[in-house]
């Protein structure tokens, strides 16, 4: 490690005087490990003292190669030290993808949740749908690769409610029974022709299920099946107490209940059908019930 004066800021990087007549590059690939595309401008100024390690010099082009990253601790080393496989933390979601949820975490890292680590009950292209970017939430450390400098997380392996803000059921004045994924019946009160809008049972809270949400199957899509008055179950998706917005969808009711039914009474691939399987559990639901 060596000290040096910052004499000039380039896009691609900045010049570091070492000794008087003597100057090396730290290449903007080199001058952070988590800041990527920013302007090395924003990371070192003119005439700054900066310490800086000697990657490469090449005598005959006359060159000196620098890293100022190389003098700071690896983050995500450091944050698999603090946070190993297995334990829960929180952070921002920064960006969703079609692959899955980017989460900022401590040490100016991020870790990725993968459609398939959402949740548990649910198709992971539905169940993103329940969150946003700016959402603080939980997750669980599933792998660190310092030298991909990847972190893998997962949401479902929580199985509670991972977005932090109400995450607690009751917060905020809100009915205990409004957490997602809790189900709940509802009135149907308008039906439009891009879905229908119900009421919640003893509430005033109103919702609206948009068409692809009615139910799994396409054909059973259509809002024109149901009357203004009928009650329906459906599944809560999304509750946001602060705004006392409520999301609910039928057809993530109908999914869940499927793959239940299926754990509970047996598999296709055992000979029963799939209406063999969902019958069974029906009868023992409404058994129940009595």
């Amino acid at each position: 490690m060596i000290d040096g004066t910052v004499k000039n800021i380039t896009d691609y990087g900045a010049f570091v005087e070492l000794e008087p007549g003597i100057e090396g590059l730290i290449h903007v690939s080199e001058m952070s490990w988590t800041k990527k595309n920013v302007h090395p401008g924003k990371i070192v100024a003119t005439s700054q003292e900066v310490a800086v390690q000697v990657l490469e010099v090449d005598s005959a082009k006359r060159r000196i190669s620098l890293g100022l990253k190389q003098t700071l601790s690896n983050p995500w080393q450091l944050f698999a030290e603090k946070f190993p496989i297995g334990s829960d933390v929180e952070g921002e979601v920064k960006n969703k993808t079609e692959f899955g949820l980017f989460v900022g975490l401590e040490g100016d890292v991020d870790g990725m949740v993968h459609l398939s680590d959402i949740d548990a009950n649910r198709p992971g292209e539905i169940a993103i749908e329940d969150y946003k970017k700016g959402d603080v939430v939980r997750a669980r450390v599933l792998d660190v690769d310092t030298e991909k400098e990847r972190i893998s997380l997962g949401i479902k392996q929580l199985g509670t409610d991972a977005i932090v803000p109400g995450a607690a059921a009751g917060d905020e004045g809100g009915p205990s029974e409004f957490r997602r994924n809790a189900v709940i019946t509802c009135e149907v009160i308008d039906v439009k022709a891009d879905g229908i809008e119900v009421r919640i049972a003893n509430s005033d809270m109103t919702a609206f299920i948009r068409r692809n949400e009615l139910a799994r199957d396409r054909n059973d899509q259509r809002p024109d099946r149901f009357a203004v008055g009928e009650k329906v179950d459906a599944r809560i998706t999304q509750f946001d107490k602060r705004t006392r917005k409520i999301t609910v969808s039928i057809k993530a009711l109908e999914i869940h209940d499927e793959k239940e039914a299926i754990a509970q009474f047996g598999s296709a691939d055992s000979g029963a059908s799939l209406g063999d399987i969902l019958g069974a559990a029906l009868k023992a639901r409404d058994k129940k019930s009595d």
